[in-house]
């Protein structure tokens, strides 16, 4: 779910990775798989498939996201993703606090937030305080905090594969498996900030990572075993990362798999990258619709109204320029 124009910039060296990038739709296609295993695993949320998505599904979009970085000046670059990443997270907080307040009572529940001002802390901290339909919001905060500080890093060291960005990778992937095993309070989705960063630099390396036949060996086995729940599986919010090194091997395996199919039938997945341009409306939304709607449909209605309705309105707001300004 990376920005538009941190994506054109991001462009060049990407298409140097695929032949014919040209607009590079397979970044959406991308988004698109990976947004849709997202919300498959909040609707299945015990057996084969939820442990299968589970295996990879958070881990491609702080790949991705590295994949397509480039280096940009520090400050400017925290600015933007400040004002950019804080203004839609705080709307869309904000829209589901005043809807969960409306539907709750009418169907005769409280709505979790109901002793104000209280809940003003829960709310403001966010990451592990918040759930039910808010619970993902510890993502995109995560995501933007790991991102100012992986751009600031290779503000230092522009070339991923420079020996240098151990000292920053060792101690962050270490550290990840520390913090997990201390803690699960996370304010913001800090918590899984260490891993993030260290998903964000083995995206950005990969990038410049000439791919060879080889490689489909290693990476099948390693998806595998992540995909069957041979490894076990991952929950980063919670900076669980089944079994060290291997876990998240596994779904970074896949992921690279899935960005080689997302190149191969972008041509032909037109649907699935309209999905990928609306997935951070999805993420936001679709926990939502499933914690509304669950008492009244089976799972596989619930997955397509997790996906139409978000998709719904983000082609509402993109129509309309207060929607754009303020939640896009």
């Amino acid at each position: 779910m990376e920005n538009r124009g941190d994506e054109v910039q991001s462009r060049s060296a990407a298409s140097e990775w695929v032949r014919g990038g040209g607009r590079l739709e397979w970044i959406d296609v991308a988004r698109g798989i990976g947004i849709i295993a997202v919300v498959a695993g909040h609707v299945w949320t015990r057996g084969p498939l939820r442990d299968a998505v589970y295996s990879f599904h958070m881990p491609l979009f702080f790949l991705l996201s590295g994949f397509l970085s480039r280096p940009q000046p520090p400050a400017r670059f925290a600015i933007r993703q400040l004002v950019s990443q804080m203004r839609p997270y705080a709307a869309f907080l904000i829209l589901l606090i005043i809807a969960d307040s409306i539907i709750e009572p009418s169907k005769g529940n409280s709505p979790i937030f109901d002793q104000w001002p209280q809940d003003l802390l829960p709310v403001l901290l966010g990451g592990s305080w918040l759930r039910g339909p808010f619970t993902i919001f510890w993502f995109v905060p995560c995501l933007m905090a790991s991102r100012i500080i992986f751009n600031a890093l290779s503000a230092r060291w522009p070339d991923p594969l420079d020996h240098r960005w151990a000292l920053a990778i060792v101690p962050a992937f270490i550290g990840a498996y520390i913090v997990g095993d201390v803690t699960r309070a996370s304010v913001l989705g800090s918590l899984t900030v260490p891993m993030a960063l260290v998903l964000l630099w083995v995206g950005a390396a990969w990038q410049r990572v000439p791919w060879r036949r080889w490689m489909w060996l290693p990476l099948t086995a390693l998806s595998l075993a992540g995909l069957s729940a041979v490894l076990p599986t991952l929950n980063m919010k919670a900076a669980d990362y089944g079994l060290p090194l291997l876990s998240i091997a596994s779904a970074v395996a896949s992921t690279l798999l899935l960005f080689r199919l997302s190149v191969r039938i972008a041509p032909v997945a037109g649907w699935l990258a309209a999905i990928g341009r609306a997935s951070l409306v999805i993420m936001y939304l679709h926990v939502a619709v499933i914690h509304y709607l669950s008492p009244y449909f089976s799972k596989p209605w619930l997955l397509i109204h997790a996906l139409l309705l978000p998709i719904a309105l983000y082609y509402f707001l993109r129509a309309n320029g207060w929607g754009r300004r303020i939640f896009l």
